[in-house]
Formats: C-alpha cells, sequence, structure tokens
C-alpha cells in the first residue's frame, strides 16, 4: 500500500515529546536496481530500538517493547519529524516502510513524502494513514535522491502521545582528535604487536618508492557502511591515505589499493571469494592485507577454522604479504575477539582491536577520560559513523607507525600445528565461469543466470560490483530438473543466494544420495550471499551431489552462485 503524504508544512508544535531515531546523519544516495537512487536506513531486526537508545537516550522498557512490532509503533508514534540540509539538491524524497507479514516487501504500507532540504523539520501525520492489515515490523526508512552519490545531512525524530515520558536530549560536544584521552584510546587498541617482520619489509619497500598493494577484507565496515560518502571516507581509504602519507616519500602512486568488503557475510564467505575479490584471479599479489571479520563471524559454522584458513591463505602466499587481524565492534559493546584473536596469538601476527579503545570510555564524562559518545561513534547498531571509521584507521595508523618505530624482528615459521584447524587454506572456487578438470556440471532446470546479485562498493569505487556474476539460477520457467555436480574432493561448500523475494524457493542437496543440507533463502529476508557446509571429510573422494527444488517449492526461485572445494 503506497501513499503520498501531506505536503509537509512546517512544524508548529516543537514542544511535543519526542525523541530522535538519527540526528545530524549523513546519508548518500546510492544507485538501485529499480527507483531512485537512495540511502536506505534499516530499522527491523532490534535496529530501531537500538537507535532509540543511543541517539534517543530512551530506557523506558515499555517505549523500547512497543518498538518491536508495527502495532506497538502505531500506538506509541503519532508524528515522525524529518528535516534535511544539502547543498546539492532542493528536495529530497522521505519512505517510511512497513515490512509485510506474508509478502515481506510489498504487502506492508509504504509512504512517500517530499522534504525540502532547507534544514526545517517538515511533518508526517500519522492520523491521515490507512494503515494495510498486513502490517509486521517497522522495515526501514529511505532518502531518495535525484542522482547517485547526492549526500545531505538528515534528522528523524519521532513524536509519541502525551502519556509518555521522554528525556532532553543531551548534546555531545564535539570530539578532540587532537587530545590526549583521544590519544591515549587509540594507543589501547594496539592489542598485539606481533612478529613485525613482515609488515616492516612493507613499510620499507613504500619509503624506496617500490609498488606495494594494501587489501582490505572483511564484512560490511570493510565495504563501508556508515561512511558518507562511502568510497573516501570508509576505515580502509582513510587508513591506506594515511600509510601512503607516513611511508610513500613522494611516491605515492605506487602505493595501490584493493577493498573487498562484503555486507553480512563471514569469513566462510571470504576463503572463497578472495582469489577474485583481492587478488583479482592472480593478477595482484597484495603486500599487505587487514582481515576484518570480527563482528560477522558469528555465522560461520566453523567457529573458527574458516577465520584461521583465511589468515593461512594468506600467510602462505609465495610473496609472504604482512597480515593483521583488526577487531571491530557492534554499538552493543560485542566482538569476537575472544574467539578469533586467540589464532592471531597463535601466528603471533599485529593485531588491532577497536572495542578495547572505544567501549571502556563511552560511559565516562568527557573531564574523566571520555572521547566520544557511542551516538558520535556509531551510525546504527553495526556501522561506524564518519568518526567512527576515522577512529578505526587511526587505530591501524598507530600500528603502523609502532612498527616502523620498531627494531625489525627476525623472520618466524609459519606454524604448522593449527591453532582451530586449517582445512580450508587451500580452498579454491568453483562457478559457472570456472573450467575444472574433472568436474562435471549438469545445471538441468537451474539454466539461468541471476542477475539480481549482492553488489558492493570494491576498491574506491563509488559504483558497486555484483558478488558471484557467473551463477546458477533455477526458476519457474526453466522446468523442475536438478542440477547435478560430479566432484573429486575433500570438503565443499555451496554458496547459495538469500533473497527477501515472494518467488523465493528452497532448495534440497543431497550427497552421493542422501539428503544432507536444506537451502532456504527467505529466512534471511534480504539479498546476499549465503555460504554452507556440503560435507567436510578426511580423505579426497568422488562425491556425486544433486540440488534440486523442495516439493511445492518448484514454482520458486533458487540461485547456486558457486562452490568452494579442498584437494588437501
Amino acid at each position: 500500500m503506497i501513499q503520498k503524504g501531506p505536503a509537509a508544512p512546517k512544524d508548529p508544535t516543537s514542544k511535543q515529546k519526542g525523541f530522535y531515531i538519527l540526528l545530524d546523519t549523513i546519508v548518500e544516495a546510492t544507485e538501485r536496481r529499480e527507483g531512485l537512487p537512495s540511502q536506505e536506513i534499516y530499522l527491523d531486526g532490534g535496529r530501531m530500538i537500538n537507535s532509540a537508545k543511543i541517539v534517543g537516550g530512551i530506557e523506558d522498557e515499555q517505549i523500547l517493547s512497543l518498538l518491536e512490532t508495527s502495532e506497538g509503533f502505531k500506538k506509541l508514534v503519532t508524528q515522525i519529524g524529518v528535516s534535511v540540509s544539502s547543498t546539492q539538491t532542493e528536495n529530497v524524497g522521505f519512505v517510511f516502510h512497513n515490512y509485510g507479514k506474508e509478502d515481506k516487501y510489498g504487502g506492508g504500507t509504504l509512504i512517500e513524502m517530499t522534504c525540502p532540504c532547507d534544514g526545517a523539520e517538515y511533518i508526517l501525520d500519522f492520523s491521515k494513514v490507512q494503515w494495510s492489515t498486513q502490517d509486521d515490523v517497522v522495515g526501514r526508512i529511505a532518502f531518495t535522491f535525484e542522482e547517485p552519490g547526492m549526500t545531505a545531512k538528515v534528522s528523524v525524530k519521532l513524536y509519541v502521545g502525551e502519556e509518555y515520558d521522554i528525556p532532553e536530549i543531551q548534546v555531545d560536544p564535539p570530539i578532540d582528535f587532537t587530545s590526549k584521552a583521544y590519544e591515549e584510546m587509540i594507543q589501547r587498541s594496539l592489542m598485539n604487536r606481533g612478529n613485525n617482520y613482515r609488515l616492516k619489509k612493507v613499510i620499507e619497500k613504500a619509503k624506496k618508492g617500490e609498488e606495494v598493494t594494501i587489501a582490505y577484507i572483511g564484512g560490511s565496515i570493510t565495504q563501508g557502511a556508515g561512511a558518507k560518502p562511502i568510497h573516501t571516507n570508509c576505515y580502509a581509504a582513510r587508513s591506506f591515505e594515511a600509510f601512503k602519507k607516513l611511508f610513500g616519500k613522494g611516491h605515492e602512486q605506487q602505493i595501490h589499493f584493493i577493498k573487498a568488503g562484503v555486507g553480512g557475510t563471514s569469513s566462510e564467505l571470504g576463503m572463497i571469494r578472495y582469489e577474485r575479490d583481492v587478488l583479482r584471479e592472480g593478477t595482484v599479489q597484495p603486500d599487505l592485507v587487514i582481515i576484518e571479520f570480527a563482528v560477522n563471524d558469528e555465522g560461520d559454522e566453523t567457529k573458527g577454522v574458516c577465520y584461521e584458513s583465511l589468515a593461512l591463505k594468506c600467510l602462505k602466499a609465495p610473496n609472504e604479504p604482512a597480515v593483521i587481524l583488526l577487531f571491530s565492534v557492534f554499538a552493543t559493546d560485542w566482538n569476537l575477539q575472544e574467539r578469533l584473536g586467540p589464532i592471531g596469538q597463535h601466528y603471533n601476527l599485529p593485531m588491532v582491536s577497536v572495542l578495547d579503545a572505544v567501549v571502556p570510555q563511552f560511559n565516562l564524562e568527557r573531564n574523566k577520560g571520555g572521547v566520544l559518545t557511542k551516538r558520535q561513534y556509531f551510525y546504527d547498531i553495526f556501522h561506524p559513523t564518519n568518526e567512527g571509521h576515522q577512529v578505526m584507521a587511526d587505530c591501524l595508523t598507530y600500528l603502523w607507525e609502532e612498527t616502523d618505530k620498531a627494531h625489525l624482528d627476525e623472520a618466524i615459521e609459519i606454524c604448522n600445528q593449527p591453532y582451530k584447524g586449517n582445512t580450508f587454506t587451500y580452498v579454491k572456487r568453483l562457478d559457472r565461469e570456472d573450467k575444472v578438470e574433472g568436474v562435471r556440471i549438469n545445471p538441468g532446470s537451474f539454466s539461468e543466470i541471476d542477475d539480481d546479485l549482492q553488489c558492493v562498493e570494491m576498491d574506491d569505487h563509488p559504483y558497486t560490483t555484483p558478488e558471484f556474476p557467473y551463477n546458477w539460477k533455477h526458476s519457474a520457467q526453466s522446468g523442475n530438473e536438478s542440477f547435478k555436480l560430479s566432484i573429486e574432493s575433500k570438503s565443499l561448500v555451496m554458496v547459495f543466494k538469500d533473497s527477501g523475494s515472494v518467488d523465493a524457493g528452497k532448495a534440497l542437496v543431497y550427497v552421493d544420495g542422501k539428503l544432507v543440507r536444506e537451502a532456504e533463502p527467505y529466512l534471511n529476508g534480504w539479498t546476499h550471499c549465503n555460504p554452507v557446509i556440503i560435507y567436510d571429510e578426511k580423505e579426497v573422494a568422488r562425491h556425486e551431489v544433486e540440488i534440486k527444488m523442495a516439493e511445492g517449492h518448484e514454482d520458486k526461485c533458487f540461485t547456486i552462485l558457486g562452490f568452494g572445494y579442498t584437494m588437501q
């Protein structure tokens, strides 16, 4: 149900009770497959509750519980106030979208309103809205623009009934990036100096003007989520620029940048896409690799084996690159460094913990060691603001500076005994483009190619690149024959496409005639890459893999994005 909002007069009732879920937040238009360029702000899955806590200062459990459902939201919120400032465009569209109970994206209420970019607050009055009976949860708000790359500063305030008590918002003082307290905060991030032999060699190459390539691989934080513009203000770009400034010595053009972050994915996928996204099919050999999966790897089925395998894949490359483990943090003061940090200790790798830097000071006053607030650091529950990305970049820069000042360590051999496991160190990718001797594929009804894929901003590009474009798609039009793969391998990982579409269906995976997995792409509810282990055995053997649509799902869509397999 799409409705047009009112003409949006300026709000005459400035004393109404309300709280912010966005406050002076920078948004940036990204090109979309359909519709206008936009910036999406997702509010489901506890995101709006977290924003109410961090941005709005809400602690009342009754108010927070009402934000869990669309029904509760309608009881609580009477109006939404939206203010937009921009020098790049005169008007920006505002979208409010409830997700539907059955049809997630198409079944709920969707309201659109035009907001002039003059900084004034414009009101979306819910008393005039005809709500859909299919409303489930508040799914997202969005800002639409005329062209990709346009930015604006926005605030969104939820106005509530008089019966609710709302605290006055406390304005945060600006962050002093030059203060002693900030310097001490950054110093806490150095979790482990590690053996510096490889990293110092990279620094020396840069100082001599030799070619140096720095690569970053991780999840959405490495992709740059929360940074505006994403390709210049993300931590990866900022720390790369800092490296060039420190060690380029007039040879900055000799230092090259690779950014390979993919939102919502773990090292289980990272190890499979490494050859294409980082090594560029063998055309690039990075001298330094920063691995950032500390807030993504909860979904790793192996609980650390894939992460360790990815680190070893990098460490054992012929050119012996330096490897840094970077541990980012969620707004819940959480990451996986207790699980993954021992892997870095095992190989004596340099490690940087943003959690160790920022969390101890979040609740301190400025005159007692506080440097910045969660509201200043976090764009949402998962991702940093521009200021947060700057903090991450400064944490990495501090490691590089300290390494440069230290004496050169002796080179050490990579430990042959893994900490968690090294099963996937030599994992190889297999998709529609790859021709592998001894591998036989009959796609059956998985004969189409899906072009509605997860797309990410790679390197320093403002535009997006699709992940796993050489895939096999089943649809209602392609029939109902099984996909069959005959492969000799020790382990096999399948990557399939998650989707929030009502057309997405379940597939069944058989190995040597036995059902081993049910792949349900609609569970996560959004378009992204999902890896699952099909088998992991001690010896290499030939297996016959069959993938077919589940009964009752034959007329649905399912996309096999690719596979990862090992031979040793």
